[in-house]
């Protein structure tokens, strides 16, 4: 027989203090036979049944495994790409406490909510880099969060196809078994300022490998003007800059490739929609193995002893003559 944890010291300590306890009865009845007759059948017998009821709890705690059945255990995640812009007007702070902040704060519950997935994370500008590659570590996706910034890549203007391209190449690289088909999801974060002049071919690349691809705009039709080292940006002609949400660009992106825009904004917060978008998404199966299944069968054994301590609490027996 298995057991489904090992005896340990606690299951020592609760015998040790049953047999202090029952010297400690033994020697009282002794004590008091020399004074009263006392009945010896009456008081091994209440000793057996204690002993007994008492290792039937004990055996309980135990945990007895019966049977030799086994499970198998399926692993089933997904491969989820979060591209996120870094350019200047991510720090425009129409949506409190700006644009970037909130994306950060938000991301965090996004990873939380796929923990059994693979993530990777891309930041780009007018150009691409990988921040983190796909995986499963959670403490070094945060960290690499809590790091974002915009002066990490180049501010030139933002362009969508860089962090596409290298997030569909970084998918066929990984690719472990070309016959299986991955369940792979893009997550493309922007105030949707995009720049670039190839995003519909490298949108259709994606819609032909069969990859979600989700939007997600963060800030305000109205916007607010950019700072930047504690002064207001302006144009060529000395205007003020101001930064508004243009969400047209996030949504033809994400109806060219079959997948869903969302927002974020002084009015509205969609994290919860596009987690749960991305949730209905089938996994993929990684792995799978044989477990043993047997059954813990605890219950009969503690149903058996709390009866016989009833009938030991119920039941009088005298051990004492008079």
């Amino acid at each position: 027989m298995d057991w489904y944890r090992s005896f340990s010291t606690t299951e020592g300590v609760f015998l040790l203090i049953f047999l202090v306890g029952y010297v400690l009865y033994l020697t009282r009845v002794i004590r008091i036979n020399r004074v009263i007759p006392v009945g010896f059948r009456t008081v091994v017998f209440k000793i057996g049944l204690r002993t007994l009821y008492f290792l039937l709890f004990l055996v309980a705690l135990l945990g007895p495994l019966m049977g030799k059945a086994t499970k198998e255990i399926q692993a089933v995640g997904k491969d989820i790409f979060i591209l996120v812009d870094l350019s200047q007007s991510m720090n425009a702070s129409d949506v409190q406490p700006s644009r970037l902040e909130k994306i950060k704060y938000e991301l965090k519950d996004i990873i939380k909510a796929f923990n059994s997935d693979r993530i990777g994370l891309i930041i780009f500008s007018s150009e691409a880099f990988i921040q983190s590659p796909l995986t499963y570590d959670q403490s070094a996706l945060r960290m690499f969060i809590d790091a974002l910034n915009t002066s990490l890549v180049p501010n030139s203007g933002t362009d969508f196809t860089p962090p596409l391209r290298l997030a569909l190449d970084k998918f066929e690289q990984d690719e472990e078994n070309p016959s299986q088909q991955k369940s792979k999801v893009l997550l493309l974060i922007s105030d949707g300022e995009d720049f670039g002049d190839n995003t519909s071919t490298i949108a259709e690349k994606i819609q032909e490998s069969g990859i979600r691809l989700f939007t997600l705009g963060v800030g305000t039709e109205q916007g607010s003007q950019l700072v930047v080292r504690g002064v207001p940006k302006t144009d060529r002609s000395g205007n003020v800059v101001v930064s508004k949400l243009e969400p047209r660009a996030l949504q033809q992106l994400a109806s060219q490739t079959s997948g869903q825009y969302f927002e974020i904004s002084d009015k509205q917060d969609d994290s919860e929609r596009l987690i749960s978008s991305i949730g209905q998404i089938e996994g993929e199966l990684r792995d799978s193995r044989q477990v043993d299944a047997s059954a813990n069968k605890y219950f009969y054994f503690l149903l058996l002893g709390v009866s016989l301590f009833l009938v030991d609490h119920l039941v009088k027996f005298k051990t004492v003559r008079i």
